[in-house]
């Protein structure tokens, strides 16, 4: 019976521990995801400062009546290197999932703060066409959004694992689909775009949060803190990602333009 108490007590003892170690990595990923996500707005609000003026003797081009874009501005978004600019940050995304396994957890997370300014200028368009009150309130319902569907992927019994496959499907096709109308300029399929990112994007928040804590209790076992560093990085990628798109697509649908 002793043996049996003591046992247990060891058991109870190791399930306190995973549990405190299983909120300490939810902890860095959300605050590690959070970081980049105040560099992201701050650069694309930096940037889209430098890139207009209501100077017209600075203007490179006129953008709106009385607002004008500097030469910065029109190499960015009126330049062929705003296709570099538009398409950097999913080059780059490849290239850290590629090439995570080969860094130390710090070097991860400087890539991640790194990838997080790119994105943030590759974004800042959006100061130009929308009005920042629009913005403030579209981050809000994207934020309270994302909180719920992240709360329940963290606490439901039900396995989000079969929804993975169908979710990261529909994300090649939103690539793809958004890449066409670039050239059609198709006002309906942009509508059609936004409501299933909305959707592919608040699934997929469920989804990658679930598979955040699922793969934390698989490994914890291995006290291998170097491995779950980079795993928390690579969470916090995987939300971010999913929160600036669920915003984008949310600001598509209901942003007030300029």
């Amino acid at each position: 019976m002793a043996q049996f108490d003591t046992i247990r007590t060891a058991a109870g003892a190791r399930a306190a521990e995973i549990d405190e170690g299983l909120r300490a990595h939810m902890n860095k990923v959300y605050g590690t995801m959070s970081v980049g996500m105040l560099i992201t707005f701050a650069a694309a609000w930096a940037i889209s400062g430098l890139a207009t003026t209501t100077d017209p003797s600075a203007a490179a081009a006129q953008l709106s009546e009385g607002k004008y874009l500097t030469s910065l501005g029109y190499s960015l978004f009126a330049s062929p290197l705003k296709w570099v600019i538009m398409f950097a940050p999913l080059l780059f995304v490849f290239g850290f999932s590629a090439g995570i396994n080969r860094m130390s957890a710090s070097a991860a997370q400087l890539v991640f703060y790194t990838f997080a300014a790119v994105m943030g200028v590759s974004i800042s368009w959006i100061f130009l066409v929308f009005t920042g009150q629009s913005i403030i309130q579209v981050f809000l319902i994207t934020a309270i959004a994302f909180a719920g569907l992240s709360l329940y992927g963290y606490t439901t019994k039900k396995d989000l694992s079969a929804m993975g496959t169908f979710l990261i499907m529909g994300v090649i096709g939103l690539i793809v689909a958004s890449i066409v109308n670039i050239f059609i300029a198709s006002s309906a399929m942009a509508f059609a775009i936004s409501v299933l990112g909305v959707l592919i994007f608040a699934g997929l928040t469920a989804y990658d949060t679930q598979k955040i804590k699922t793969t934390y209790l698989q490994m914890a076992h291995t006290g291998d803190q170097e491995w779950l560093g980079k795993a928390a990085i690579m969470g916090a990628l995987s939300l971010y990602l999913d929160f600036i798109n669920m915003f984008m697509f949310l600001l598509q649908l209901f942003g007030n333009r300029e």
